[in-house]
């Protein structure tokens, strides 16, 4: 998504039209999975490459646009329900709609754990909304040890509303793991992981509602910029990250059958 690959920049409406016309688009989309309202689909590179992009797409009735923007949004409840998370913490804001912020992802066993710290922007399209990202270098959360620092290329969530109480969900990634991987990690993300991922966040949808009423509920910066405490950063103190300057590991002599149980679940 960083244009020219070298300036760090927060999307405009160009990229966010962009970004939603990929969600929507099938041309060069081959169909991976379809089964109990989630689709997913890969684009373009051949089954063995790791940076592979990947759409899914899942309807969620009883979840109106808005709450699922919202679950979206906040990394309190994110704790709740996404199993696959170790921590994530906003690091600071760049405008009234984009910040930088720190995730990292426990990756199925036996590959290593990957993080990313990327930038987010937002924007709500009177009843849709979209949420993207791509990573970023920061001086001081740089690669930790214990980690694989993966990059974000482009990331993001598309939310159209269905009528008052129900979305659809696009979800697009392209991300380089940094790492070589066997080409059953690539298969089992489109069969397993991705469809899995979707349906943990329309349940999510389905139960914050009442999560919020205990939690905080007037509280949504990504709603009300003025609440938002986070220190400005400005894009000076920022840079691109490049795949090719960090570690790659090579992973694919991993043999599946140590695959961890709980990732064999659809």
């Amino acid at each position: 998504m960083s244009r020219g690959g070298e300036m760090v920049y927060i999307p405009d409406d160009s990229d966010f039209s962009s970004f939603r016309d990929q969600c929507e688009s099938l041309d060069g989309w081959h169909c991976r999975y379809n089964k109990a309202g989630v689709t997913v689909w890969s684009q373009g590179q051949e089954e063995s490459c790791t940076v592979q992009k990947i759409k899914t797409r899942i309807s969620c009735k009883d979840v109106p646009a808005e709450t699922l923007y919202d679950v979206l949004h906040d990394t309190h409840y994110r704790k709740k329900w996404d199993s696959n998370m170790i921590e994530t913490y906003d690091i600071g804001r760049l405008t009234v709609n984009a910040d930088v912020g720190y995730y990292s992802w426990k990756c199925p066993s036996p590959l290593k754990n990957r993080d990313f710290v990327t930038l987010r922007s937002w924007l709500p399209l009177g009843n849709d909304y979209m949420i993207i990202n791509y990573s970023v270098k920061h001086p001081k959360y740089p690669p930790r040890k214990d980690f694989v620092r993966a990059v974000s290329l482009q990331t993001g969530y598309l939310i159209k509303a269905n009528g008052a109480s129900a979305c659809v969900l696009y979800y697009l990634t392209q991300v380089d793991p940094r790492g070589s991987l066997p080409k059953w990690v690539v298969n089992r993300v489109s069969q397993f992981v991705a469809p899995k991922a979707m349906k943990k966040i329309y349940k999510a949808g389905l139960k914050y509602p009442e999560w919020k009423r205990k939690h905080d509920p007037g509280y949504k910066p990504w709603v009300y910029p003025e609440q938002n405490t986070l220190p400005s950063i400005s894009l000076a103190e920022l840079s691109v990250q490049h795949a090719d300057s960090l570690e790659n590991i090579d992973e694919t002599g991993l043999p599946e059958d140590h695959l961890s149980t709980s990732d064999h679940e659809a």
